[in-house]
């Protein structure tokens, strides 16, 4: 397996074919959460909390209420607001 790597060492995908950025494991690739950076550095992975991506998530989940929301058709809206 080929691993895509940027600069930062960061572990941007994986593929059977090599290419220019890419770095050859036969290492499992560990569980991460979404919340996490996955590295390869030295020849193994190395799992980081990301700030940035805690902050994002939760950004993201304090608007589900918003993203959820069902508003009636806006004939029935607008037919309720000539009826009042």
């Amino acid at each position: 397996m080929f691993l895509e790597i940027n600069s930062n060492n960061q572990v941007m995908g994986y593929s059977e074919n090599k290419s220019p950025n890419s770095v050859e494991t036969d290492k499992n690739i560990p569980e991460y959460t979404d919340t996490q950076i996955l590295k390869f550095v030295g020849g193994d992975f190395v799992v980081e909390d990301s700030q940035a991506l805690i902050d994002a998530k939760t950004e993201y989940d304090s608007q589900a209420y918003a993203r959820n929301r069902q508003y009636p058709p806006l004939g029935d809206q607008l037919d309720d607001l000539y009826h009042a």
